[in-house]
């Protein structure tokens, strides 16, 4: 039987998501970001939804870029620690040991150790209460060659993405094994 609940922020997954920014002088800054997925295909767009308070929300308004860093499952700790303390008052790069890259493509600085990262260029936000949502276009994506499927796109079994399981477990987990081919074990259903 279900049984009706107050309304929350919990969807389950969410996906780990480090986001990189300048900040005044052009330091580097990362933040864990767990609010975040794809908003459109073309053109190919993502959001991710951060508080005022923070020092990458004000990044993102001064330089109009980001990155989006997807952290294999061997870096939670370093994740979480991005997610805990201020860029104000840290050196998340030097701290966690992590390397700034610079951007190919946009003013905000990738995570050499993730696997892949997407670069996105800022093309609205949208208030909403306590957070504000921005959209980037992704304008580029780099990653490992060895996380890479035959067709060139990442693989989500190599990669091994951090994954938040929300305010329901405040914890992170990894990705299991794959269930079945997407758009195709639902035919048997077909009648």
């Amino acid at each position: 039987m279900k049984i009706s609940l107050p309304a929350e922020t919990i969807l389950l997954p969410s996906p780990v998501l480090i986001i990189g920014t300048y900040g005044a002088g052009g330091r580097p800054n990362i933040m864990n970001a767990a609010w975040g997925g794809i908003a459109s295909s073309k053109p190919p767009c993502l959001s991710v939804s951060l508080r005022e308070a923070t020092l990458t929300y004000h990044n993102i308004k001064h330089t109009k870029a980001f990155t989006v860093n997807i952290p294999s499952e061997k870096y939670f700790k370093e994740a979480d620690f991005v997610g805990m303390v201020s860029g104000r008052e840290h050196d998340k790069f030097r701290e966690t040991g992590l390397t700034a890259e610079k951007g190919k493509l946009v003013n905000a600085p990738l995570v050499k150790e993730f696997p892949y990262a997407l670069e996105c260029n800022l093309v609205r936000q949208v208030d909403l209460g306590l957070h504000t949502m921005f959209i980037g276009e992704i304008v580029g994506m780099f990653a490992d060659s060895e996380i890479l499927n035959p067709d060139q796109l990442p693989d989500i079994e190599k990669v091994r993405p951090i994954l938040w399981g929300s305010y329901g477990s405040m914890a992170y987990y990894n990705v299991g094994g794959k269930l079945g081919a997407a758009f195709s074990v639902g035919k048997e259903l077909k009648r």
